[in-house]
């Protein structure tokens, strides 16, 4: 069982409202009785350092409160203390409070997207293991972490296009990024794709790699993803019509997209993607990696994570 609770929370999460459930926070694990402390974070980046540092007590959870942005940082500081002292050991105990505008890492990992309910999750203290995904490429030669996914080309143009948008959020926002991608429809690039077993040149729409199951709110890429079976799932949809890739967005919001003849899907534990002709987009939880890359290459930690508050076995 748990003995302490650091909660990292970015007050800016869900358009700003993150700030109102401070006081509900602190009543649920006031009413608990073990310590705990409630850090706010003051810029970007912020939750990496906290995390890092907090992350060297064994016997704390250290909980992102916030969307995905506070997850994935809250993440990359995690595994940057365990690469850091080199004890793997030591694997670091992760809770989520669902709090932000996008919370598909939460819906991945089988966290309740409800506050309350994911509070009592984690005064349970129910563990269970976590894969964490690396990528390295673009603006991050020496690496990122990430506990959702990655998208590549549509997918990740959309979410730049989403990114842009003031007054819409969440799903909406994406859904709308993906009509005006769609619009625009940008060319897709040539690439070879590299898998543990197999490799490819294709000019696919989009690539997503997931550990997760979702993105954008409404996207299922991964539907049956599981994220501590120390494998990534991908699919991959071929460039075709407007009209063709618009069906496939859709099959993408039910997940039957592995039906379709121009999508494929699979899982493997590392893969590199290049461009041979053209350029990657790519998006890593919702954090750019590139606009215009020419390499990747990602992999999977097994188990690096301890989560806790999962309603999955």
């Amino acid at each position: 069982m748990p003995e302490y609770f650091d909660i990292i929370l970015n007050p800016t999460a869900g358009q700003g409202t993150a700030a109102a459930r401070i006081h509900a926070i602190r009543r649920a694990f006031d009413s608990d009785g073990r310590p705990f402390r409630i850090h706010l974070t003051d810029e970007p980046g912020h939750a990496v350092q906290l995390a890092e540092d907090l992350a060297a007590n064994p016997e704390t959870v250290v909980i992102a409160a916030g969307g995905d942005g506070t997850c994935n940082e809250v993440i990359n500081g995690l595994m940057s203390m365990v690469s850091r002292d080199g004890n793997h050991h030591h694997r670091p105990l992760f809770g989520v409070l669902p709090i932000g505008r996008g919370n598909d890492f939460a819906f991945g990992v089988g966290v309740p997207d409800d506050m309350e309910l994911a509070i009592a999750g984690i005064l349970e203290g129910k563990l269970r293991s976590l894969d964490i995904g690396r990528v390295s490429g673009g603006n991050f030669p020496d690496g990122r972490w990430f506990g959702n996914g990655i998208g590549i080309g549509f997918d990740a143009i959309v979410g730049f296009e989403a990114n842009r948008m003031k007054r819409l959020h969440g799903s909406a926002a994406y859904t709308i990024g993906a009509l005006k991608t769609l619009v625009k429809y940008p060319a897709a690039p040539e690439i070879e794709f590299r898998t543990d077993d197999a490799t490819v040149r294709i000019r696919p729409a989009l690539v997503s790699i997931m550990n997760g199951r979702r993105m954008g709110g409404s996207f299922f890429m991964a539907p049956d993803a599981e994220s501590n079976d120390g494998l990534l799932n991908w699919c991959r949809t071929d460039q075709g019509s407007r009209m063709k890739l618009l069906a496939a967005m859709m099959s993408y919001t039910k997940g039957s997209q592995s039906s379709r003849s121009d999508t494929e899907t699979g899982r493997a534990s590392s893969f590199t993607v290049e461009a041979i002709r053209g350029t990657l987009a790519v998006h890593a939880d919702g954090e750019t990696i590139c606009e215009r890359g020419r390499y990747l290459s990602v992999s999977v930690s097994p188990a690096a994570l301890r989560i806790v508050g999962s309603l999955q076995a």
